[in-house]
């Protein structure tokens, strides 16, 4: 793995002094400038309005801070709830902090703050914050990053729940924004440095503005429009096309010389609802009529949206994450799987061919590093190619973090696919700074981003290594200001990419450009193997670590159950172990009842057992050792029906917990 390294220094031009990059860090410390202040003390709404019939007023029940907050009453519908107008306010291009404290009246829900945008009549809602468990007990605080990226007519920040229309209240609401440094002009391109394949980033309209728009032309020479090729963004309604999303980033590339990657023609996820609904609006069941329309409106869809760009798309994701390692055959059981069998997959491709035939094809999927999800798509893909279905390049996603995956299993997934008549491509890489769903930093660790900068490092290495086969790196943003990663798995701020919020180059930048410049601390050795704490894709989908045995343990015990994210039927969850006693767990067995009909469908940090209401989830060999005074969590996705009751007690090892 070292002899990697070297190979990638041995490419590398000189940079800048560090210290003059150090210098422009330590430009003036950036003071935020606040944009909306909503205390309610003045005894009014201070603008706030209802989304519907609902009623606000000012209140002295509770409050935050000071003596008053703003209660909203009279809720019929989950979506309703308080807004405020901020078309006056937020200027496009700028990054704005956002912060609301919440709680409800009585009992519990999740709720989350959202941003509503209209242009010319169409409304676009994007999330802030996401799902976030809020109950009457207390105040929680929903934080989150917002940027516009577009013309709008109509702004409306707000506040809504995920399952429930009680009575709530929000306080000490505000947005504030830290004024835009120049980007660094004195540093290498990352384009210019990295010549043997394009280097990407995903982007939104947001990236095309002010110093973000000049950050992107420098560095990178492809784009991927993050979301605005999906089908909920191009084919909103049937045969109802629009691309006011997507023709902005478009232009922007072809106005600057950039390849383009269309990113997805076909996904179970992001797909309205309409698509899946026969003839006479039912939901779809798997007849011979069914699958001869769902097949139709494929065709139609890729016939309209890959022909509107024509060759100016260079390169499709046509079809996205259909895997699933856990059914025997490999295949994910989707809408598209259940109704069509593979017969979607052939139609995709071979349409797409027919109208864009210069344009390289490719099966993107995530988690392909892992050994049973990899081979499960080189099954499929092999098979596909030898009935002629013309699958010209297969994409790995490499949502990873700073200690997985490993530098071998990377290598495994490159060799793999070698040989098989199939381009290779990195899709949407970020490394996040957490290692497990429970951590979250006020900022990022200098640890973490150290590692982060490593990981880039042999990353780019290996990559670099395989430039025969590897033919595009895409990274899935432009700079930490505006990552997926923010809301998912939980809300909490990452700083997954190059860049930092300020828009100015981080050691993960050097780790690419020029890996001396990272620090004078030695480096971790490459080989070392972390197992995956959450490996996740915009999908939600995650891997799960092996499990290993238990030895019972002598110390005490206390158990956080938290429910993170909340929506109709489904429910994400959060537990830690906490160790209060005096000597270290070594392999532990947590277990506790649900009592509401709840079922785990996925975990990570852990392996899962579940018989009836019972759940018993056994350690990852990584984690398996909790020492005096530290924890460990595991976090998982779940279904519920009618309601949602909390644990009421936890065992680990078969001894009784606190529960806190």
């Amino acid at each position: 793995m070292r002899a990697i390294a070297r190979l990638a220094l041995a490419t590398l031009v000189v940079a800048a002094p560090l210290t003059a990059v150090m210098a422009a860090h330590a430009a003036d410390d950036p003071t935020p400038i606040t944009v909306v202040t909503s205390d309610f003390e003045d005894g009014t709404v201070q603008g706030w309005t209802g989304r519907s019939a609902e009623t606000l007023a000012s209140s002295t029940t509770v409050a935050h801070g000071g003596t008053h907050s703003l209660a909203v009453t009279g809720r019929t519908a989950t979506w309703q709830g308080p807004a405020l107008s901020v078309l006056s306010t937020f200027a496009k291009g700028t990054s704005y902090t956002i912060s609301a404290w919440v709680r409800m009246a009585e009992g519990s829900d999740s709720a989350r703050l959202s941003v509503e945008r209209r242009t010319s009549g169409t409304a676009t809602y994007e999330t802030v914050v996401g799902n976030t468990a809020v109950t009457s007990s207390g105040w929680v605080n929903l934080t989150g990053h917002y940027t516009l990226s577009a013309d709008v007519d109509f702004l409306n920040l707000y506040v809504e729940t995920a399952s429930s229309t009680g009575s709530l209240y929000i306080d000490d609401v505000t947005a504030s924004y830290v004024p835009a440094l120049p980007i660094q002009t004195d540093i290498p391109a990352v384009k210019s440095v990295v010549t043997e394949f394009p280097v990407g980033a995903a982007i939104t309209g947001a990236e095309i503005t002010t110093e973000h728009g000049e950050l992107l032309a420098r560095h990178f020479n492809s784009v991927t429009p993050g979301n605005a090729l999906k089908w909920d963004a191009t084919e909103p309604t049937e045969n109802t096309f629009t691309y006011t999303q997507a023709d902005p980033l478009i232009a922007f590339a072809k106005a600057h010389g950039m390849k383009v990657r269309g990113h997805t023609l076909v996904w179970h996820n992001q797909t309205p609802a309409w698509v899946f609904q026969d003839a006479s609006g039912a939901a779809m069941t798997a007849t011979a009529e069914n699958k001869a329309l769902l097949l139709a409106r494929l065709e139609n869809h890729i016939r309209n949206v890959a022909a509107h760009y024509g060759d100016t798309i260079g390169t499709w994701d046509v079809v996205n994450e259909v895997i699933d390692e856990s059914q025997s055959d490999g295949l994910r059981r989707s809408n598209w799987y259940n109704i069509t069998g593979l017969d979607y997959l052939r139609t995709a491709f071979k349409v797409a061919r027919e109208v864009v035939p210069s344009a390289k094809l490719c099966i993107n999927d995530y988690n392909t590093n892992v050994a049973a999800k990899r081979d499960a798509l080189y099954n499929l893909v092999v098979k596909l190619k030898g009935e002629g279905v013309p699958i010209d390049c297969v994409g790995h996603q490499m949502h990873v973090n700073v200690s997985w995956p490993s530098i071998a299993d990377t290598e495994a997934m490159l060799k793999k696919f070698e040989g098989i008549g199939v381009e290779q491509q990195v899709t949407e890489m970020d490394v996040s700074i957490y290692t497990s769903s429970g951590e979250s930093f006020p900022t990022p660790p200098a640890d973490r981003l150290l590692s982060q900068a490593y990981m880039y490092r042999d990353m780019f290495a290996l990559f670099r290594k395989y430039k025969a086969d590897l033919t595009s790196v895409t990274l899935w943003g432009l700079a930490d200001d505006n990552t997926w990663l923010d809301t998912y798995p939980v809300a909490r701020k990452d700083a997954p990419l190059l860049f930092d919020t300020r828009l100015q180059a981080k050691s993960a930048y050097w780790g690419v450009v020029d890996p001396s410049k990272i620090g004078a601390s030695a480096s971790p050795s490459a080989s070392v193997s972390v197992s995956p704490s959450v490996s996740i894709s915009p999908s939600a989908s995650v891997s799960v670590s092996p499990s290993s045995s238990t030895s019972p343990g002598t110390s005490g015990c206390t158990v956080t159950y938290r429910v993170t994210g909340s929506w109709p039927g489904g429910f994400q969850g959060d537990v830690k172990i906490a160790n209060t006693g005096s000597s270290a767990i070594s392999g532990w067995k947590l277990s506790w009842q649900f009592t509401g009909g709840q079922a785990i469908s996925q975990l990570w940090n852990g392996s899962v057992a579940q018989s009836g209401a019972t759940v018993t989830v056994t350690n990852a060999s990584w984690n398996a050792t909790i020492a005096a005074g530290g924890s460990a969590s595991v976090g998982f996705l779940a279904s519920w029906t009618g309601s949602n009751p909390v644990p009421a007690a936890f065992t680990v090892n078969g001894t009784a917990c606190t529960v806190a």
